[in-house]
């Protein structure tokens, strides 16, 4: 039932089955919280987790952040557009592209580490990140623990960066809020886009794949409907990306960034 869920179409099957595939079908984004708490044990085990994620060279170029205090969860959820469920949350993790650790390394051992300054290795601290992110969802889910990453944290990097004391080279991109599930929520698994949109054989077919748009606006707008939301995927990926007014300030990021320390020439 999970797989028909996922594509909200009931002719939807998958024939290979296992735990670890039932869990990430399975996943959907969680809002509410109870008000359990996430143990030191808990949390310890997230983060072996996401350590044991794919890293490009073994840079390992992420650190992440745990907070629980109140008032600077309140505070980071103020700059992440007034999310209140940050607030509710027991945990909030906020994952850093840390190209901070390779500087310092370098200045400690006087060598030169111009590369850092390139846009591929801003590329690879922001993917080594997510890569270490996601096995902390898959983790975090396999305790019977629920998520929502927070993309609204880079609306305002220069002010998360100093509300959370980050050295230079560092930035923020995204968070993380953790918790246990409130079994009242009113939520369920969001419908994608067809596997067939997606999966390409051999070369990019854009023809095939666009075909099946229509079809999933309309699982869609019968999933947002039933949950009180309304639009299709279409609509909502137009306005999303209409211009710079449509990301909540995010168009500015490239100058931030510059400012962190982190160039991407």
């Amino acid at each position: 039932m999970t797989v028909i869920a996922r594509y909200g179409d009931i002719d939807a099957v998958l024939k290979v089955h296992n735990e670890t595939l039932a869990l990430q079908i399975a996943h959907r984004s969680v809002r509410k919280f109870t008000g359990e708490p996430v143990s030191d044990e808990q949390l310890s085990a997230l983060v072996a987790a996401a350590q044991s994620a794919a890293t490009s060279s073994n840079l390992q170029p992420w650190s992440v952040i745990a907070v629980r205090d109140p008032e600077r969860k309140a505070r980071l959820a103020t700059l992440a557009n007034n999310q209140r469920f940050i607030n509710e949350a027991p945990l909030f993790l906020v994952w850093v592209a840390d190209l901070g650790r390779a500087r310092r390394l370098a200045q400690r051992a006087g060598a030169a580490l111009d590369g850092a300054d390139y846009l591929e290795t801003t590329i690879i601290g922001f993917v080594d990140t997510a890569l270490a992110a996601q096995n902390a969802v898959v983790a975090a889910e396999s305790l019977g623990l629920g998520t929502v990453f927070v993309g609204a944290i880079r609306n305002h990097p220069e002010e998360v960066a100093a509300e959370l004391g980050l050295p230079p080279h560092a930035v923020a991109t995204f968070g993380l809020a953790v918790g246990t599930p409130d079994p009242t929520e009113n939520a369920g698994i969001k419908p994608r886009l067809p596997r067939d949109a997606v999966l390409h054989r051999e070369r990019y077919d854009a023809q095939a794949a666009d075909a099946h748009v229509p079809a999933y606006d309309e699982r869609l707008a019968v999933y947002n409907n039933r949950y009180g939301l309304s639009g299709s995927w279409s609509e909502r990926v137009l306005s999303r990306l209409a211009g710079p007014h449509s990301l909540s300030g995010r168009h500015r990021l490239r100058e931030q960034l510059e400012r962190l320390g982190l160039p991407s020439r």
